[in-house]
């Protein structure tokens, strides 16, 4: 089976709210085993819904929309409903009672336009709400192109209300029209210091169309995801299906691979820290702090990270050099002996194990192959010093800095470097 998920309002095709109940539902449905191929995002208008959801109605086996219940005049779902399925729309006196008992309760009298919301398409069924005046609608559309029937719920856009309805009264419904049971599972690895492409390369036919399980590829921050996909009759089935791609992706990619699901670079790092006893101190330039904000957040940081500095202007940088303040001079502020001569400097001030330095973005930040910045590492054997280019948008220079900052320890932390 397959759903489409359709939101509904102006405020979400203006912009001014972010659609977040499509992807809870997307979730939930996926966890029933129904794989959703389209999300739909319509506004108030009475014919551009007609138009959606006809179109939900022939190409999806279930339909779920949140939005467009209220009692105002651009609450359109309920008479959407009725036209697309060529029927009225009757008077449910319970539902009309509910909400009047819903009024009375804060002492208020209901207004006469909250009577269109115990208004429904004739065949349909009501699905209850306890928490507000919207109650929801279900109701099955035959279809005129292919065979078959569409199963449509509507439910308020009030993520609460929403979230309590579905559980309570559509997924059982859901669930009842599967027949034999039938889950969808994900799991993600997470990998850094790679391309797209390149990784893609590096997994032969893992990433195929019509593969099973499926393995999805996507990059975002530098970070890329590997989301492995199955389908079963049980989450262990599925599971026990996930694991020889998740085990084929790790051969394959190495030290690439830092963590699963929620993992980031910085709770790899930490992970490490911890394992080993050791500490860490961290001064940084270019990335403007983040690598100090994500280490303080992770689990088990405040143990092994000692702290770091945040350093913004030149003359803060000279007095962290100390005695070897004639570097900049001779080599320049974002120059390979500077990185260097900050975490060596850092790592004796703070007795930190190690201590790491991300120096400044040069001030001729053009993409250029030579065009470079540069992190250092002090262990208590060595400074590595390295470099990295400027490439990609703007917006992706300072996460990326950081994540290979800390790529840098974590290799290290693993024995690789």
């Amino acid at each position: 089976m397959i759903a489409e998920v359709i939101s509904i309002g102006d405020e979400l095709t203006s912009g001014q709210r972010l659609d977040t109940n499509s992807q809870w539902l997307s979730q939930r449905l996926g966890e029933l085993g129904i794989s959703v191929l389209y999300h739909t995002t319509v506004a108030d208008d009475l014919a551009a819904n007609i138009a959606v959801f006809r179109a939900a109605v022939e190409r999806a086996d279930v339909v779920v929309a949140t939005g467009g219940l209220g009692p105002t005049a651009d609450d359109l779902t309920r008479e959407v409903l009725a036209a697309v399925a060529g029927c009225e729309l009757l008077l449910d006196e319970p539902s009309l009672e509910h909400i009047r008992d819903l009024f009375a309760r804060h002492k208020r009298d209901m207004p006469e336009q909250n009577r269109v919301q115990a208004l429904f398409p004739a065949g349909s069924r009501i699905i209850d709400n306890p928490n507000g005046t919207a109650p929801g609608i279900a109701m099955d559309i035959g279809r005129t192109t292919a065979q078959g029937t569409s199963h449509v719920y509507a439910l308020p856009g009030v993520p609460a209300e929403m979230f309590e309805m579905f559980q309570h009264s559509v997924a059982p419904a859901v669930s009842g029209l599967m027949g034999a049971p039938r889950v969808i599972r994900h799991r993600r690895i997470k990998c850094f210091g790679a391309g797209e492409s390149h990784v893609e390369r590096m997994l032969p036919d893992l990433i195929r169309r019509g593969r099973q399980p499926s393995v999805g590829i996507t990059v975002h921050a530098a970070t890329i995801t590997l989301r492995i996909t199955a389908a079963g009759a049980t989450p262990e089935e599925c599971q026990t299906a996930i694991e020889p791609t998740a085990a084929t992706i790790r051969e394959c990619l190495g030290s690439l691979v830092f963590g699963e699901e929620d993992d980031e670079l910085e709770d790899a790092v930490v992970q490490l820290l911890e394992s080993s006893g050791r500490t860490l101190a961290t001064v940084e330039m270019a990335t403007e702090g983040a690598v100090a904000e994500w280490l303080s957040r992770a689990s088990g940081a405040r143990h092994h990270y000692l702290g770091g500095q945040v350093v913004h202007s030149p003359a803060m940088m000279i007095e962290q050099l100390g005695p070897a303040l004639d570097l900049v001079e001779q080599f320049g502020p974002a120059s390979r002996e500077v990185a260097e001569a900050l975490a060596a400097r850092l790592r004796a001030q703070s007795g930190a194990d190690y201590a790491l330095a991300v120096g400044p973005f040069p001030a001729d930040r053009n993409q250029r192959p030579d065009n470079v910045f540069h992190f250092a590492l002090a262990t208590p054997d060595k400074v590595t010093v390295k470099a990295s280019t400027f490439l990609g948008h703007q917006s992706i220079w300072v996460p990326r800095a950081a994540k290979g900052a800390l790529n840098l320890l974590r290799l290290t932390l693993l024995g690789e470097m």
